[in-house]
């Protein structure tokens, strides 16, 4: 099975649903991810490269050019891109809504969108998203939804919604419970450390986590990841509050490792309100214990199984790691473990694929009466 996918996500940034997917469909078929484009250019071209067997292609365009100029472009490198790096039926995969506007001239063998989040809800939307989206529950033949509130939200507006929320590599996060290496600049740090990893964004309750280090200045708060749409010179800062940037994600059960409690300290906002946070389930394949603000998909099923505690006060969210500071981790982890045991990226790439493979069918069925009919 090939596969176009245009995305609103850069492959290198942070490895998360369209990275844990797309590579698997590679085992499958060819797979070409094309990004948003770089305006940087004085002739538009792509420029491509590969990860791993994942072709990247990016759109280079000059950077005075007009929206309507700037779609046109897209349309035609892309159709370039798919004559040369593509041969037979593929499909095109959607992350981002807006590229509808340059897609038209593809022939794919099937359209999916795998909406991963509420992208209207993050700071920046662009003001076309929503009229973009409509337009492409229409032409779509199965949405896939990152998470069950998602999953609420679309399931009108498709007649083919499907619930596929985050999953999680457990063999590659279970390192953290061995003598996995850990990472220097963070064993410096003293005990005991609760700690985030992701990006860095309007997603974050920065109020909470400020409480935190104030509340508790003998607990040590260390995030990891790139910032992003924030000013890094307005987070807060503290001598117990620790920023150690991007790191790969082989990297990261390292990190996990050296961390008492792990959490997810999420505001209540736009960019939060459907979100279905994939490191919950690598924190508790790690073995961490894991306080979480009351994010819905963490709340269900994590939280109402005892996995997760949540907390959305500074109070609330303090006497959360304290609970799991003392608490024998022995049941929590084996009641995590039997959980997760049904979860994983290589099953849910298998059933997306069996979805798609019979949308395919259904489509030949359908053209083929057409043309008898005709």
């Amino acid at each position: 099975m090939n596969i176009v996918c245009v995305s609103h996500l850069r492959w290198e940034f942070v490895l998360q649903r369209p990275q844990h997917l797309l590579s698997r469909a590679a085992r499958d078929g060819r797979v070409l991810y094309v990004e948003e484009p770089i305006c940087d250019a004085a002739e538009p071209h792509l420029a491509c490269r590969n990860a791993g067997d994942v072709t990247i292609a990016v759109p280079r365009l000059p950077a005075d050019l007009s929206f309507e100029e700037e779609t046109a472009w897209q349309a035609r490198l892309i159709e370039e891109a798919v004559r040369q790096h593509l041969t037979g039926p593929y499909v095109l995969w959607f992350y981002t809504p807006m590229a509808v506007a340059f897609t038209r001239g593809l022939t794919p063998g099937a359209i999916v969108y795998d909406c991963m989040d509420e992208l209207s809800g993050f700071a920046g939307a662009p003001p076309q998203l929503g009229g973009f989206e409509q337009q492409l529950f229409q032409l779509a033949d199965v949405v896939f939804a990152g998470g069950q509130s998602l999953y609420e939200a679309k399931r009108h507006q498709h007649s083919r919604v499907m619930a596929f929320p985050s999953s999680v590599d457990v063999a590659h996060f279970a390192r953290a419970r061995t003598a996995v290496a850990r990472p220097a600049e963070q064993e410096r740090i003293p005990a005991p450390r609760i700690g985030y990893y992701g990006v860095i964004d309007e997603r974050l309750d920065y109020a909470l986590l400020r409480g935190l280090a104030s509340t508790r200045p003998d607990w040590h708060f260390v995030l990891v990841g790139p910032t992003a749409k924030i000013d890094p010179a307005a987070l807060p800062r503290a001598a117990n509050l620790h920023y150690l940037g991007p790191q790969h994600y082989d990297a990261l059960p390292g990190y996990l490792a050296g961390w008492d409690v792990a959490m997810l300290p999420f505001a209540h906002n736009d960019a939060t309100r459907f979100i279905s946070p994939t490191k919950t389930p690598e924190y508790l394949a790690a073995g961490r214990a894991v306080v979480s603000t009351s994010i819905r998909d963490v709340v269900r099923p994590y939280g109402q199984q005892g996995l997760v505690r949540i907390a959305d006060t500074v109070d609330g969210f303090v006497a959360a790691i304290q609970a799991s500071l003392a608490e024998d981790p022995i049941s929590r982890q084996r009641a995590a473990d039997a959980f997760l045991s049904h979860l994983s990226w290589d099953g849910t790439w298998r059933q997306m694929r069996q979805v798609i493979g019979q949308v395919m069918s259904d489509r030949s069925v359908g053209i083929a009466r057409t043309r008898t009919a005709s």
